[in-house]
C-alpha cells in the first residue's frame, strides 16, 4: 500500500506538471516602448527551453515514449483558446505566446510537433521561426540525479529524460543543423532571436519535497547544480550567438495547490497570511537570489548580450495577494478544473478526466489545474515579461 501511494504521489507531482471565441487581443508592449517605433526590440524567432510552463505541445509525444496517459490531451485543455486540446498545460495561451503575440511573431511551435501541437508556423518544417523544446515536468538536473537518491520514492519511470541538457541537445546536434550551415549563419541568426531558458527549477524542488528532503539539504545538494545547470546552459548559447535570453524565476512554490493538497503543514503557523506555505516560498526566492547573482556574472563576461530576468514569483504571489485588483476570485487557491478535494484537487483525478470539474469562468481563476495558471493569469505574467523584453532591463 505504501509503495501504491509514493507511486500515486510522484505520478501526481508530474502529471499536473505537465478552447470560447478567438481573443483578437494580444499582449501590448509597455506604453513606452509601444509608443516609440525605434524603442521595440525585433527578433525573427523565438527558442525555448522550459516545463510546462513554455511548453506549447512536446509534452504528448513525450509521454507517449513512456507509455505514460497525459491528460492535457483531453478537453478541457485548449478551450478557452483553440477550443481544442494542444498539448499545452493550460485553458488557452501560455506566457509564451501572449510574447509572441506581443512581438508580432507567430506562436512558438513544439519541437517535437503534431498531433498536439499548434498549427505548424514553420516554414517547409524548418522552424525558421523558432521552437519550443520544452517538456512538462522537464527538470534543470539529469533524470539520473534523482533516481540514483531514490526520488521519488517507490516504482516510477519520473522524471522522464527530458531534462535542460537534454533539451540543449535537441536544439543544437539536431535542429541546428537544419537551420544553418556555417558557424556565421548560425551566429546571424540565433543573434537575431529571443531565446528563453526555463523556468527550471520548479520539478527539481516538487521532487525534492516528494523525496522528503530537508530543507537545508535542499539548499546545499539540489540549489547549486540546478543554478549551475542554468549557467552552463546559457553560456552555451552565448556561444552558439544569442544575443537575447530571457531566464525566468520559479513561482511561489508554497502557493501551489498541488503542493498545498499533497504536502499539507501540521502547524498552522507555518502558512502566511494567503494560506501559502511559508518554507516552500522561502525556497522559492531563495532560488530567485542566488539566479539574479548568477545572471549578473554571465552579464559581466558578456557585455554584448542582454541577459533578461523574468519575475515569475512577485507576479504570481501578488495576484494570489491581491485577487480582486485583477479581476480574479477570492478563493484564490481554488483550482478551476480538478477533482473533488481540498483547493478542488485531487492527485487521482487530475484535470481531463471524466470525473474531474471545470469552473464556469477560468478568466476569474489563476491555477487551472493545480499547478498550471490560467490564460488569464498567464496573460498578466506576460505583459511584465514583455515590459522587461522591450526595455532590455535585468
Amino acid at each position: 500500500m505504501q509503495i501504491m501511494r509514493s507511486s500515486l504521489c510522484a505520478a501526481a507531482v508530474v502529471l499536473v506538471l505537465l478552447f470560447s471565441p478567438w481573443n483578437k487581443q494580444p499582449v501590448q508592449l509597455a506604453s513606452a516602448a509601444a509608443s516609440s517605433p525605434d524603442a521595440q526590440p525585433h527578433y525573427d524567432s523565438i527558442f525555448c527551453l522550459g516545463d510546462s510552463f513554455i511548453d506549447t505541445g512536446n509534452n504528448p509525444a513525450v509521454f507517449g515514449w513512456y507509455k505514460i496517459t497525459d491528460p492535457v490531451t483531453r478537453l478541457p485543455y485548449g478551450s478557452t483558446f483553440f477550443n481544442r486540446p494542444t498539448g499545452r498545460n493550460c485553458d488557452g495561451r501560455l506566457i509564451v505566446d501572449f510574447i509572441a503575440e506581443g512581438l508580432k511573431l507567430p506562436f512558438v511551435p513544439p519541437y517535437l510537433g503534431p498531433p498536439f501541437g499548434s498549427p505548424s508556423q514553420t516554414s517547409n518544417g524548418t522552424f525558421r521561426h523558432g521552437a519550443s523544446f520544452a517538456v512538462g515536468g522537464a527538470t534543470a538536473l539529469d533524470a539520473e540525479f534523482y533516481h540514483s537518491r531514490g526520488i521519488p520514492p517507490g516504482p516510477t519511470k519520473f522524471p522522464l529524460n527530458t531534462s535542460l541538457s537534454v533539451q540543449l541537445e535537441w536544439l543544437e546536434s539536431h535542429l541546428k543543423p537544419s537551420l544553418c550551415n556555417t558557424t556565421k549563419e548560425c551566429e546571424e541568426l540565433f543573434g537575431r532571436s529571443l531565446f528563453f531558458v526555463g523556468e527550471f527549477g520548479v520539478n527539481d524542488y516538487q521532487f525534492a519535497i516528494g523525496g522528503k528532503m530537508k530543507d537545508a539539504d535542499v539548499r546545499s545538494d539540489v540549489v547549486p547544480p540546478i543554478q549551475e545547470a542554468i549557467r552552463q546552459a546559457i553560456e552555451k548559447l552565448i556561444k552558439l550567438g544569442a544575443k537575447t535570453l530571457v531566464v525566468p524565476g520559479v513561482i511561489p512554490l508554497g502557493c501551489s495547490p498541488m503542493i498545498l493538497s499533497i504536502f499539507p503543514e501540521p502547524d498552522p503557523t507555518r502558512y502566511d497570511s494567503a494560506g501559502c506555505i511559508e518554507r516552500h516560498n522561502e525556497l522559492a526566492r531563495h532560488h530567485n537570489t542566488v539566479l539574479q547573482k548568477s545572471l549578473d556574472e554571465i552579464r559581466g563576461k558578456n557585455p554584448g548580450v542582454k541577459i533578461i530576468y523574468a519575475d515569475f514569483f512577485s507576479t504570481i504571489l501578488e495576484m494570489i495577494e491581491s485577487p480582486p485588483k485583477f479581476g480574479f476570485r477570492k478563493d484564490i487557491l481554488q483550482v478551476c478544473c480538478g477533482g473533488p478535494g481540498k483547493h478542488n484537487y485531487n492527485m487521482t483525478v487530475p484535470c481531463g478526466d471524466k470525473k474531474a470539474t471545470t469552473c464556469s469562468h477560468p478568466s476569474a481563476s489563476v491555477y487551472w489545474d493545480g499547478i498550471h495558471f490560467t490564460e488569464a493569469a498567464n496573460r498578466h505574467v506576460a505583459s511584465n515579461w514583455l515590459s522587461s523584453i522591450s526595455s532590455g532591463g535585468k
